[in-house]
């Protein structure tokens, strides 16, 4: 839905900017063959190569919200808390991460102080849970307020400069615009000063946890689908709620006459003309660019679902108790991307399969002994399935313990406590309450 607004607005704004009516899918077994125009979505030949405006840092973040756009809204917590699940940490420390993070209000910082909220917790173990949620996306919740935020965000930038931390300290000068006297101090230059306070607003936030706090209720509506077709699987792209874009023809028709005159040896436009050359050249220049994101975000979609369907085939073809263990890390280096690229991807995008609707990152899923991909070959989520199964197919009131020991010959060997947590996560209760 965001995505969708974000059309239309441009639509709206950009006359060299139309809506064409295309389907995108994309065959699982037929696969992405990378050509030499992959990353652009137009051809050398077509005279319309890609450019991008407003400079890299600007572009990227422009592109970082296409692909991240979602089909609903999640919690702050939500979003820390699956996160925090596919890190390899600690027991301890995973759990008071996840403390940690049901402590926090809606823009990220604590409610209750952690010495209060953890006292009687090893304090190493607090420290390294404390840095763990705040480094996860988005980097600098966990926090007291937004001082220390901006000085944990301020350490995790790439290429941050040395005294950022204490310009930060003199944010208060700094927004006065006392650059002078705050690089006196700092015995930096003024330009330094200047730059970095430019990368402190634009790169930073004060309340991190704020875009999660929008309030409303949208329905759960499918980014892509996967369909069986002749004994193998089609990915479909959801094309009704991401629409394929194009340049409007009228403009490339004006644009191409304007340029012809403009070339012409002893005939200068005039004022006129070249104001709505200009307006022209640059509506189109800003319609190219809309468009490679998209296409590459839809791209990026595709491709992220593919791998998901290959790695948990088993899944697509018997069910859902079959999801094997799967990580970020694995997808990322099988697509050549970034960890963080992957998560954003999977961030509340939906899966519609044969067995129901499922969010992405559903099928992202540490194996049983935590290990991730490299340990158990059962995964968290399809050793549930399997207990849920076990429950609703046998009329006898099996314990905990019962269901520990089925699992175990089954080849899933589960401590007595994990049964019982698997089983109050999926809300089945006791065997005295069943």
């Amino acid at each position: 839905m965001d995505l969708r607004e974000k059309i239309q607005e441009e639509l709206e704004k950009n006359p060299a900017l139309e809506l064409l009516e295309e389907p995108a899918t994309v065959s699982l077994d037929g696969g992405f063959r990378r050509g030499k125009n992959d990353d652009g979505y137009f051809t050398p030949g077509s005279g319309m190569s890609v450019i991008r405006r407003g400079g890299d840092a600007e572009a990227e973040r422009k592109r970082q919200f296409l692909e991240g756009a979602i089909a609903r809204p999640e919690t702050l917590q939500e979003h820390l808390l699956w996160q925090l699940a596919l890190e390899t940490a600690d027991s301890d420390v995973r759990r008071i991460g996840e403390l940690l993070i049901q402590n926090l209000d809606e823009d990220g910082f604590h409610i209750e102080p952690v010495e209060l909220l953890l006292a009687g917790e090893d304090k190493a173990k607090v420290k390294e849970a404390l840095a763990l949620v705040q480094s996860l996306e988005p980097c600098g919740t966990c926090t007291s307020g937004y001082p220390q935020s901006l000085k944990v965000q301020a350490r995790l930038l790439p290429d941050t400069p040395p005294y950022m931390e204490a310009a930060l300290e003199k944010l208060a000068a700094l927004e006065r615009g006392k650059f002078a006297e705050t690089a006196k101090e700092l015995e930096r230059s003024e330009e330094e000063i200047r730059l970095c306070f430019k990368r402190i607003k634009e790169e930073l936030s004060p309340f991190p946890g704020r875009r999660f706090s929008r309030e409303g209720t949208r329905y759960v509506v499918p980014d892509v689908q996967v369909r069986r077709k002749e004994g193998e699987f089609v990915i479909i792209l959801n094309n009704e709620e991401i629409p394929v874009l194009g340049i409007n023809p009228f403009f490339m028709r004006i644009a191409g006459e304007k340029s012809g005159a403009a070339g012409t040896e002893g005939a200068p436009a005039e004022n006129g003309q070249a104001d709505a050359r200009d307006f022209v050249q640059e509506n189109i220049k800003e319609a190219r660019w809309f468009i490679h994101s998209i296409n590459q975000r839809n791209h990026t979609l595709l491709r992220v679902s593919r791998a998901v369907v290959e790695f948990q085939r088993a899944f697509f073809d018997k069910g859902p108790k079959y999801l094997l263990p799967l990580t970020l890390k694995d997808v990322a280096e099988e697509l050549g991307v970034h960890e963080t690229t992957v998560s954003r991807t999977a961030n509340s995008k939906y899966m519609q399969t044969e067995w129901g609707i499922y969010a992405l990152r559903h099928f992202f899923s540490n194996s049983i002994s935590g290990a991730g991909s490299g340990g158990s070959r059962y995964s968290k989520e399809g050793v549930k399935e399997i207990l849920k199964e076990i429950i609703t197919g046998d009329d006898r009131k099996l314990s905990d313990q019962e269901l520990a020991d089925l699992l175990a010959r089954r080849g899933i060997p589960l401590a007595r406590r994990t049964v019982a947590k698997y089983r109050n996560e999926l809300d089945l209760g006791s065997s005295y309450s069943r």
